[in-house]
């Protein structure tokens, strides 16, 4: 994927002028590929990660098979702060989105497993579910309430918010990889508690869990990562649900090969819809947000349909 993501494009590059065009900065496709195809490909690779490590976790922990950033909140709420400081505080930057991002991601997680958790039974799937859908749609009427005030602001927030690799920033990238190293080290270390936590909470306890530093942990790392990828490549949903049940079904209810999997997974995936964007709307592009959306949509009503959604 990650050569298809050099070679094709508006104009389609041979996989041997791209390989000279790394090496040697005067070759032809140079600048093409080194100053936009590069820096787009690694935006996906680390996007990708993010949102197939949050998925599988956010899954794990909350044992929902419909948990994934784009439905749980997590998204809505990054993008409401991302858009509070495009409007209020004249932020234009991708790098200065990255700090809103984490913060509207944080704010976001909190709120949802609060609202879950007050009921009796605590956060179960079900109510995870309706929570998140709740501050999904509350975020949603007050992101839209705060574009239709500000014709600025959606100017600069309309591309962003459909999820695109279509303008990568180096800087943005280089500012959230230290943050996206230790989300995922964080996920990826989370892979035997999860283990414990998919036989129930009682029994994870019995095997000598601590449900309350794991949570913290997990949900650290959640932040982390779809944060990171919230402010490179905007709200994308469906990577992170996609991912997770395709790397289950390949390799089986082990977390500890369930993660690794994920990770790779991803970045496949949001590559592989970069790549079919450019190819389908040439001279122009598709944004990967939208064709993930069309990937992503039949995933989850064949989880309807094989009932495998929690209904009460």
């Amino acid at each position: 994927m990650c050569v298809l993501s050099l070679a094709l494009g508006t104009r389609a590059i041979s996989p041997g002028a791209v390989f000279t065009a790394l090496t040697d900065p005067s070759a032809p496709f140079a600048e093409t590929i080194r100053g936009l195809r590069v820096p787009r490909t690694l935006t996906a690779l680390a996007a990708g990660a993010a949102l197939g490590l949050a998925g599988t976790v956010m899954q794990g922990v909350t044992r929902n098979p419909l948990a994934d950033p784009g439905l749980l909140g997590v998204n809505a709420g990054a993008s409401l702060l991302v858009v509070t400081a495009i409007t209020w505080l004249g932020i234009s930057s991708p790098v200065g989105f990255v700090w809103f991002a984490f913060a509207g991601a944080a704010v976001a997680t909190v709120v949802v497993y609060a609202i879950a958790s007050r009921a009796t039974g605590g956060a179960t799937p079900f109510r995870l579910a309706l929570a998140g859908a709740a501050v999904t749609a509350a975020g949603t009427s007050l992101v839209t309430l705060v574009l239709l005030t500000s014709r600025t602001t959606l100017d600069q927030y309309r591309f962003w918010s459909v999820g695109s690799l279509a303008n990568p920033d180096t800087g943005s990238l280089l500012t959230v990889l230290p943050f996206l190293l230790v989300g995922a080290a964080l996920a990826l270390g989370s892979g035997r508690t999860m283990n414990a936590l998919a036989l129930g909470e009682d029994a994870a306890v019995g095997l000598g869990q601590d449900l309350r530093r794991a949570k913290l942990v997990m949900g650290t790392a959640i932040v982390l990562l779809c944060g990171s990828a919230t402010a490179l490549a905007g709200p994308i949903a469906f990577v992170g649900l996609t991912v997770a049940h395709i790397a289950r079904r390949l390799a089986g209810g082990d977390y500890r090969w369930v993660l690794p999997l994920a990770a790779t997974l991803g970045p496949a995936l949001l590559l592989g819809a970069d790549v079919l964007g450019r190819l389908v709307a040439r001279p122009g592009e598709l944004e990967a947000g939208i064709v993930v959306a069309f990937l992503g949509a039949p995933v989850m009503i064949g989880l309807v349909r094989r009932g495998q959604v929690p209904v009460r």
